[in-house]
Formats: structure tokens, C-alpha cells, sequence
């Protein structure tokens, strides 16, 4: 049997300090910038989240705490019960977990959202603390800094991905701003059977609308029907020819975060998860989104 190293993150999620009596943190798959566990604490469920800041993806604990709590206020997510440094418990939801198919089907579309309006207007008004911005094309600038400071294999890259980026931006033009969960996978969605949820508030902070619906058409491959029928849900109101290309510039940009995301994590991520195969998949998709809004 292989040795669990001392202060293993299981062994951190036992040793909380909120715990009535002995637990045992089982594995909960899905995170790849933290190690998730759900505990049993006598008659309550809960989900452990350990992980520490992360600076190079502009991850900060603090923030994620101060958005999860907003999150419950607003009625959207699961009651933090519980955190400590490099740590946050959450009550656990009975529920199944959106794959891209659920996003993909018309009868989730209202729901969703919903769901994501509810996020951008209200959480605002119970958010506490200095709050960040995601603007997604200062990440990938930033981004670019860090390959270049850690040698990475796709250096012969960069200069053509952020010129590509630059011209996204100006591509995108002004925007609105809200406050932005900036992290929408299938994954993040959860099913109780009477309503949705929305977790993971790692990258929260306030952004442009446009990028969360960009990148919930790009994380779940949506085809260009499903995207603007989404998006004029959202709008509440029929998309014209300029709205509809600033949003393809942000899905393009969303792609090309998560691809620049994955070969920063290639070099600095100690989790197990196979990052090149990520960084492939993901640079396949932006290419192919960046040629269709070029040519659109």
C-alpha cells in the first residue's frame, strides 16, 4: 500500500479544526487547482476544498471565501461552514453534477440562466472586501510572462497567441461590467432535482458579461444556434451582427485562457492531471474559434 505523505491534503481536510469527532475524507473528483474530499461529521455532509493561493492563475483564497459567502447570500450556492488557511468547508448539496451534454440541452437554457443573471446582479450587493477584476486579456498577458520566465515547450507560440489576443480585445470593444463567476465548466453546475446551483468561486471577480457566456458556449461546445439563443435569453432581446461578434471574440479569448491556463499548469502544477493533453485539446478549439471570428 503507497505511504500517505505527512500533511497530505487528505490528511489536512481530517485535521480541521470544525470536525465534532473523527472523519474520513473521501476523494471528490473534479478539481484541478485544488483537492477536493467530502466528509461525513456526525448527522452532516460536507465538501472540503484544500488548496493554497495560486498566484501565477491570479488565484486568491481570500477572494474565493468572500465570493462563495456572497454566493450563499445571494441564494446560489452551498453555506460556507468552515475555513481556515489553505481550507473551506461547504455544506454538502445532494445533487448530480451538469456534464457539457446538460449544458448542450435546450430544457437546462432558462435555468442556467437565470442562475448566471442572479450572479452578475446580486452578488454584488452581498460581496465583503476589496474585490477583484477578471479581465481576461490582462491574464493572458500576464500568462505570457510566466512561459516565458519558466522556458516553456510552446514559447515559439506566445508571440502569435498574443497578438491574436490583442486584436480579440479590441475585437470585444466596451463593456458592461458585473460580477462574474469567470470559471463556467458543465462541472460547476449542480442538479438537486428542483433547482441549480453554481460553485467554484476560484476565479470570481467582476468582468464583463460576455466572458461568462463565452465561456460556457466554449467549455461545453455549444454550436452557434445554442450560443445565441443563450445569449438572447440573457439579454432579453434579439442579438444584432456587432453584439454577436464581440461575444465570438470573448469565446475565442475564453479558449485561448483555458489553452494559456493549462501550459502555466504544465510547468507549475503539481496535481496529477494530464496538463499537455489539456493544453492540445484546448489550442485545437481556440484556433478553430479564432478563424471563424476572423472570418466572420
Amino acid at each position: 500500500m503507497p505511504t500517505v505523505p505527512l500533511h497530505s491534503p487528505r490528511e489536512k481536510a481530517a485535521a480541521l479544526a470544525c470536525w465534532r469527532g473523527k472523519v474520513e475524507p473521501q476523494p471528490l473528483g473534479g478539481g484541478i487547482t485544488n483537492t477536493n474530499f467530502t466528509v461525513v461529521d456526525g448527522d452532516g455532509k460536507y465538501v472540503v476544498r484544500i488548496g493554497d493561493d495560486i498566484p501565477l492563475h491570479q488565484i486568491s483564497r481570500a477572494n474565493e471565501l468572500a465570493a462563495s459567502k456572497a454566493a450563499f447570500a445571494a441564494g446560489i450556492s452551498p453555506e460556507v461552514v468552515h475555513h481556515e488557511p489553505g481550507a473551506l468547508v461547504l455544506r454538502f448539496i445532494e445533487g448530480r453534477t451538469f456534464t457539457p451534454q446538460d449544458v448542450r440541452d435546450p430544457r437546462n437554457h432558462q435555468a442556467m440562466i437565470e442562475l448566471i443573471r442572479r450572479c452578475h446582479r446580486e452578488m454584488p450587493r452581498f460581496f465583503r472586501g476589496p474585490a477583484a477584476i477578471f479581465w481576461v486579456f490582462q491574464v493572458l498577458r500576464d500568462y505570457g510572462h510566466t512561459l516565458r520566465e519558466g522556458a516553456s515547450r510552446h514559447l515559439a507560440l506566445l508571440p502569435r497567441l498574443l497578438a491574436e489576443s490583442e486584436r480579440l480585445e479590441k475585437g470585444v470593444g466596451p463593456v458592461d461590467i458585473v460580477f462574474g463567476h469567470n470559471d463556467l465548466l458543465a462541472a460547476n453546475f449542480l442538479d438537486d432535482g428542483k433547482r441549480l446551483w453554481l460553485v467554484d468561486w476560484d476565479y470570481a471577480g467582476f468582468n464583463s458579461p460576455l466572458f461568462d457566456l463565452g465561456g460556457l458556449a466554449s467549455n461545453s461546445e455549444l454550436d452557434v444556434a445554442a450560443q445565441d439563443s443563450l445569449a438572447e435569453a440573457y439579454f432579453e432581446r434579439p442579438l444584432d451582427d456587432g453584439l454577436r461578434r464581440r461575444l465570438a471574440a470573448m469565446t475565442a479569448a475564453s479558449l485561448l485562457r483555458e489553452t494559456m491556463w493549462s501550459m502555466v499548469s504544465e510547468i507549475h502544477s503539481t496535481l496529477d492531471f494530464d496538463y499537455a493533453a489539456y493544453t492540445a485539446e484546448n489550442l485545437r478549439r481556440y484556433e478553430a474559434a479564432y478563424r471563424a471570428w476572423q472570418d466572420g
